[in-house]
């Protein structure tokens, strides 16, 4: 099969093909162990690069090299101004290659690529040059003391230090630059882990860093997985701060290895988001807003809207159009131009999906689109709705990051009953409303255990701050609560 014309494909190709290196104090390096590990193509299975495996050794000399850079007077003393031209300058290179970087997260995560060029990219510039803002802008205040005496007292915002950072698979570049855009602004020296699985925007991103010239040791690169190399780092007593965006298991690990020297932690967890349908909304923008919170991205969304709660005089109607836009869906290659939805990431996720799905019928849920194997190659599975799921059923429970959607009813309008539904969880990411009514909206909003609340439609924006309730995580990444979160509060008090 002929396929389009992408922009830039040849030169993302020749950029997989090439040698891949760790990047470390300035420098491109093998790892110290020699070892190598392959990347992959997700829509075929192929073989697309093989990438440095960094291990320990490699995690304490990044971390050394960042530590030096935090003590340069480069970095320490550059003006907050200098910072946001070195990281408005790193937008305007993403933004010069945005076609290669669109092609080659597209190859190496599966996604279609006019998602990588039109949302995730666009999303991973903005995220920089709103970060770069800030830098100019992480004031401290003067504090009028309340004890005797005169005294002249103010805070400071400083850099919390060295930051490990370490980010998932589905979303790789626009998270990766969602974690070292804030963390460089206010002046950390950053050690980026991609997930093993998808290495290569994050190694073209390094090679954007080096030319554009900040500082040696600022931005350090390590490819490896998480057991070693992540591990290495989180336990590292060099590591002054960790945040990690991936699963709740993983987040668990993290904490009990930072807990040894106190590092701060950011972590973006786990989710199982509700999306609420009143019996006032717009339904035909409630179906494709339920199907769009569900399939986006194979379902591999952490806030993806995997349950759907919907007043009963509704509910027929959106599940038989969610299902009908299910079943629509032009699976295939990222590279294909009439893709809606690529691969799942890799065989072993494919077979988790497919093992919940089956788990669920067999459990008694009712199939109501999708749920079919789809053999070949590539790793590719059907988008598929469920009716009939209980509470206590492992589908409608646990998180699945697939294109699963568990669809209820619910009998009347008791916003307290609700609520309580959409929160019998153990997660508390997001949660969708969509309904007319103002005054409901606003009251099942306050309701909801869940950090950020979207009410008809709506999405991720840098300046609003997203994370967790719950076992979704601790802390805030975006807005000014994102960029805070790499910085200590330095209180002085000075007798006059």
């Amino acid at each position: 099969m002929d396929r389009p014309q992408i922009p830039s494909l040849d030169k993302a190709r020749a950029f997989a093909a090439s040698r891949h290196q760790l990047f470390v104090g300035g420098e491109w390096v093998d790892a110290q162990s020699g070892k190598t590990f392959a990347t992959c193509d997700p829509a075929t299975g192929a073989e697309l690069a093989q990438v440095a495996e960094a291990g320990e050794g490699d995690a304490d000399a990044a971390v050394r090299a960042a530590r030096a850079a935090m003590e340069d007077p480069a970095w320490a003393e550059m003006k907050p101004a200098m910072r946001a031209r070195l990281l408005n300058c790193l937008a305007d290179a993403l933004e010069a290659n945005i076609d290669e970087f669109a092609a080659l997260e597209t190859l190496n995560n599966g996604m279609p690529v006019r998602d990588a060029r039109y949302f995730h990219l666009p999303h991973a510039i903005e995220v920089i040059r709103y970060n770069a803002g800030w830098a100019t802008k992480l004031n401290g205040e003067t504090i009028a003391l309340s004890g005797l005496g005169n005294w002249h007292a103010y805070t400071l915002r400083e850099p919390v230090g060295v930051v490990a950072q370490i980010v998932p698979w589905n979303a790789p570049l626009a998270m990766a630059c969602a974690k070292i855009a804030p963390a460089l602004a206010a002046g950390c020296a950053v050690i980026l882990k991609p997930a093993e699985e998808t290495p290569l925007t994050a190694l073209r991103l390094a090679q954007l860093i080096a030319d554009i010239g900040f500082p040696a040791g600022v931005f350090n690169l390590l490819t490896g997985f998480g057991e070693s190399a992540g591990a290495a780092l989180t336990a590292h007593p060099g590591v002054d701060k960790v945040t990690f965006t991936g699963s709740t298991e993983v987040g668990r690990l993290i904490v009990r290895a930072a807990a040894g020297s106190f590092k701060r932690v950011t972590l973006e967890l786990g989710g199982k988001t509700p999306v609420i349908v009143l019996p006032d909304a717009d339904v035909p923008k409630a179906i494709e807003g339920a199907a769009r919170s569900i399939f986006t991205n194979a379902g591999q969304v952490c806030n993806a809207g995997s349950r759907l709660f919907v007043h009963r005089d509704r509910f027929d109607e959106v599940v038989e159009g969610v299902a009908g836009i299910a079943e629509s869906i032009k699976l295939g290659s990222g590279l294909e131009a009439d893709t809606q939805m690529g691969p799942v990431i890799s065989a072993q996720q494919r077979d988790r999906v497919r093992h919940y799905v089956d788990l669920g019928l067999t459990e008694g849920a009712t199939l109501r689109a999708g749920g079919k194997r789809i053999d070949g190659e590539g790793y590719y599975v059907q988008p598929t709705v469920l009716t009939g799921t209980e509470a206590h059923m492992a589908v409608r429970r646990e998180e699945i990051f697939g294109p699963v959607l568990c669809a209820m009813s619910f009998a009347d309008e008791d916003l307290d009953r609700i609520a309580a539904e959409a929160n019998a969880t153990e997660y508390g990411l997001g949660a969708v409303i969509w309904s007319n009514n103002l005054s409901a909206t606003h009251r099942l909003a306050r309701k909801l255990k869940a950090g950020t609340v979207r009410v008809n439609g709506g999405g991720l924006d840098p300046a609003l701050p997203f994370g967790g309730f719950k076992q979704s995580g601790w802390g805030r990444e975006n807005g000014r609560e994102g960029i805070e979160a790499y910085t200590e509060t330095k209180a002085v008090a000075i007798a006059l």
